[in-house]
């Protein structure tokens, strides 16, 4: 049984595990010593470290009202799959969301996004954003059976390298965390 919940510190080394082994799966564009790099940097201890770069762009006087959120997906005591999400007002942004990959297909990934789904709306959430690389194709099914729609197009820079980043966007409404 899977079991989704808040992450602790203890956590990181399994959600670097989940990301290395989800990077290498899903981005077979990049080096693969950069991914390592990259999973090295962004998942640093202590995990609050996570959240590397959602802060880029957003006024310093609005980092007070930014709300994050870090979940896990558990199983038999394993960290299977992770999902980063922030609020800021009615905006939420998933800004991760990987499932190690002997997991995929066992809904693990919806079980995180609805979960997150459900803190954003207890924040008050309208807008929801999520973020990946537009090379994905699993992502971009996933977000689309979501009813996401891909709504812009932005540059991500890994390893010193430009990369397009997919925004995918939908609204909620409050009746969505009764279904």
């Amino acid at each position: 049984m899977t079991t989704i919940r808040r992450a602790f510190d203890a956590d990181a080394d399994g959600i670097r595990r989940v990301a290395r082994a989800a990077w290498h799966n899903a981005y077979d564009s990049l080096d693969s010593d950069v991914i390592d790099e990259t999973i090295s940097d962004w998942y640093a201890d202590p995990l609050g470290s996570a959240l590397h770069g959602w802060a880029g762009g957003v006024p310093a006087n609005d980092l007070d009202d930014i709300e994050a959120t870090l979940l896990v997906a558990e199983q038999d005591g394993e960290i299977i799959g992770f999902t980063q999400g922030i609020t800021m007002h009615t905006m939420g942004t998933m800004l991760r969301l990987y499932v190690h990959p002997d997991h995929h297909g066992e809904g693990v990934g919806t079980a995180l996004y609805d979960r997150l789904e459900d803190i954003f709306l207890e924040h008050g959430v309208e807008q929801f954003r999520a973020l990946d690389l537009a090379s994905n194709d699993r992502s971009r099914k996933f977000f689309e059976n979501l009813g996401f729609e891909r709504t812009k197009t932005r540059t991500l820079t890994i390893g010193g390298d430009p990369y397009d980043e997919a925004v995918y966007s939908c609204e909620l409404s409050p009746e969505d965390g009764d279904e």
